[in-house]
């Protein structure tokens, strides 16, 4: 059975984690009605998208 022959400082720990977080997607504020959305998708309050109205409300 392995055993780990001396102990894993916390750095060590903490460096081999470093990619295990969360993250806020890109928000972009919407050209025609201002509200914040998620880069490249449709606005989900107006339906615009490029500054073209995509989805009719």
């Amino acid at each position: 059975m392995a055993v780990p022959k001396r102990r894993t400082s916390k750095t060590r720990k903490n460096l081999r984690r470093t990619h295990k977080k969360l993250h806020i997607p890109n928000m972009v504020e919407c050209e025609n009605c201002g509200e914040y959305t998620k880069s490249h998708h449709v606005c989900k309050s107006c339906g615009h998208y490029n500054g073209k109205e995509v989805v009719e409300k």
